[in-house]
């Protein structure tokens, strides 16, 4: 019973980071917050409908993933629970975990016992543990022998928190988590198979798994209960095109549900390991290191997408306030959107990247349930509203069968729109409503028209404004040493400068692997931009300009957490492509108080190996003076390379640099500027 099929690890061409998928997503929710049995009934109706969404193994009876999340069901717990020694206080006062064990049994009971200790150890309750009644006759060999135990962890709030609210019990949840998370995985060879928390909250609860749509509810046998009511229920089912299945990456996450991929990912989880350095908050307090990193680099861009979601709406912001700032809606050109929603938009730009791609996708914190498109509205999703204030929306029309008199309203989420519910309020705020309220918050515009610089507003200097004829032997010396070749200048810049576009082609590239070639190659050749993973469309940058944006910040970024004027003080770029003049006015930005420093990235003489890895060495300690003298724009320049100075690879500086300044907590104080051959 131990045998498990571990998942694939990195090898050769396979690389976890590149899994995507897609799905069917689908909620029904009670607008006033009423519970009862039936939202649960409806909503695996739902999921049960969108089963041909969901993907399978070579067993049909071996799922992608499928699951629910609903409110805490206190009513089944309190009837439950007694009978296992649990007694739990009121609603609100205690936290229910859904957690993924090992089947060893000894090694089960050791993962227990450290997060019993680290319960304690924050100071609150342990109430007890409840394993779940499961049904494993209908599920396949390989999700059978790869199901971990599961188990329902009980929480009490301590006796010193009592009097504090729901959120604060939740922060504190959360914690727990990171902290029991962090334990297991540093635990070395022998570490067991399974250790996941499917959810921990005092609000919500996750049932979910290695399952077909129709295999939810007759495994979890809890979800059969009509003792188990809740106003909201969050459906999902997996379709992992191009990834492995597991019990852990089925949906829903704590806080989301999501149809697409997200195409940005791997910047974004980088840059937000890089942004910790600089968050601080009190919502988390001298706890705060605890819950980093925030972003679980092995997970799936669903996953990591619910781990910053989850943090930046447990540091004060709202959820909706959180999702506009992780998924906005284009702006810039915007004609008909306010000034105010405009500005808020701007301002968090400068805080943080859009994590883009085509995604349709719901979150909740067990009060408010949203849903969102994004900017292109590559994913469908719609929804109806009944008599009966029944809200139901999916990936598609048609998942559940209701009177077609009792439908009060059928709509479809639009790009970049929002959609949210208020189950305590008992109301519907629409997107025009909603982002109205949160832009207004803060006197954004007033912000960015205090701090924030265009580039055209710095002085460009004493650049000569005429273009000089460059000496032709030096010409053809550097196109040789930044590797250009006849067919680059005939094929791609001449008719560039000829008709002031960029030449297209029809018929592919067939341009050799450099790996392959024995003649010198530059270091950029040796990459390929990634597209997506899953099928879209093209966007056409003239026909969809509306969707489409080159603006770019330079400058130090500040706390993510903590809005305040000097978080936009920053230089605003209309393309990253920067002109000798655009160049020149940042070497001028002094003057405008932002300090800019040039490092030269010339080695002396023929760099091997060494040389180069010590030239490497001298820039980092440079770029680390200059940041300390506080610079906050670096320009790296390989301007003046010749015979005896030849440039340190200019991907290879960037990149180099890039990491070093993360790895010593500096690199979001200062940006950084390429000015290569």
């Amino acid at each position: 019973m131990n045998q498990t099929i571990k998942q694939p690890v990195k090898q050769g061409l396979y690389d976890p980071l590149f899994e995507h998928d897609a799905c069917g997503i689908g909620l029904v929710v009670n607008i006033k917050g009423e519970r009862s049995h039936n939202i649960i009934r409806q909503a695996l109706t739902i999921l049960i409908n969108l089963a041909h969404r969901g993907g399978a193994g070579s067993e049909d009876n071996t799922g992608d993933g499928a699951g629910i999340l609903l409110q805490i069901p206190d009513r089944m717990f309190r009837t439950v629970c007694p009978g296992i020694g649990i007694k739990l206080p009121e609603p609100g006062q205690y936290g229910v975990g859904m957690v993924f064990l090992p089947r060893d049994d000894i090694r089960r009971k050791a993962v227990e016992h450290q997060i019993e200790a680290i319960i304690r150890d924050e100071g609150h309750t342990f109430l007890g543990w409840r394993t779940p009644p499961i049904n494993e006759s209908s599920l396949g060999e390989v999700a059978r022998l790869n199901r971990p135990t599961i188990r329902q962890l009980f929480i009490a709030m301590g006796p010193a928190d009592r009097k504090a609210d729901a959120l604060f019990f939740e922060r504190q949840l959360y914690i727990i988590r990171r902290r029991c998370e962090k334990l297991i995985e540093s635990v070395p060879e022998g570490s067991p198979d399974y250790f996941y928390f499917a959810s921990l909250s005092c609000r919500t609860i996750v049932y979910k798994g290695m399952l077909t749509a129709s295999q939810v509810e007759r495994f979890y046998l809890d979800l059969t209960s009509l003792d188990m009511d809740s106003a909201l229920a969050l459906v999902h089912s997996r379709y992992s095109t191009n990834t492995f299945p597991s019990w852990e990456r089925a949906h829903p996450y704590r806080t989301l549900i999501h149809n697409g991929e997200i195409n940005t990912i791997r910047g974004n989880s980088n840059w937000m390991h890089a942004r910790q350095a600089n968050i601080r908050t009190d919502a988390f307090g001298k706890d705060l290191e605890k819950v980093f990193p925030i972003v679980n680099a092995s997970g799936s861009d669903s996953a990591m997408f619910d781990n910053c979601l989850e943090f930046l709406s447990l540091s004060g912001r709202s959820l909706a306030h959180s999702a506009m700032m992780m998924v906005p809606e284009p702006w810039n050109k915007h004609k008909a959107m306010s000034d105010e929603l405009k500005a808020f938009y701007e301002f968090h730009s400068t805080l943080m990247e859009p994590w883009d791609g085509p995604a349709a996708m719901a979150f909740t914190d067990g009060i408010h349930v949203g849903a969102l498109l994004d900017r292109n509205g590559l994913r469908p999703a719609r929804y109806l509203v009944t008599r009966d204030n029944l809200l139901v929306l999916a990936s598609e029309a048609g998942v559940l069968d209701l009177p077609p008199d009792q439908v009060l309203r059928r709509d479809r989420l639009r790009p970049g729109r929002m959609l949210l519910i208020d189950t305590a309020a008992g109301r519907i705020i629409a997107d025009a409503e909603l982002k109205q309220q949160v832009a207004q918050e803060i006197p954004y515009r007033q912000w960015l028209q205090e701090q924030l610089v265009s580039l055209q507003e710095i002085p460009a200097g004493d650049l000569p404004l005429t273009f000089q004829e460059p000496d032709a032997r030096q010409l053809e010396q550097d196109e040789k040493r930044f590797g250009y070749t006849a067919e680059d200048v005939k094929t791609i810049i001449a008719p560039m400068a000829q008709n002031g576009i960029e030449p297209i082609g029809s018929m592919g590239t067939d341009t050799p692997l450099a790996v392959l070639s024995d003649k010198p190659q530059l270091l950029f050749a040796y990459f390929k931009q990634l597209f997506a993973q899953v099928t879209n469309p093209p966007i056409d940058a003239l026909r969809e300009d509306i969707v489409t944006a080159t603006t770019v910040y330079l400058g130090s970024e500040c706390n993510l957490v903590d809005p305040q004027p000097k978080a936009c003080r920053r230089i605003r770029l209309d393309s990253p492509i920067l002109s000798d003049q655009d160049l020149e006015r940042l070497r001028q930005a002094d003057q405008s108080g932002f300090k800019t420093v040039t490092l030269s990235l010339l080695c002396q003489g023929k760099p091997d190996g060494v040389e180069l890895e010590q030239a490497l060495d001298r820039l980092f300690v440079q770029a680390d003076n200059a940041i300390e003298a506080g610079a906050q724009i670096l320009i790296l320049s390989d301007r003046g390379a010749n015979d005896r100075q030849a440039p340190i690879p200019v991907l290879l500086a960037a990149a180099g640099l890039h990491h070093h300044l993360i790895r010593v907590k500096t690199r979001t104080r200062v940006s950084l500027v390429v000015e290569s051959g």
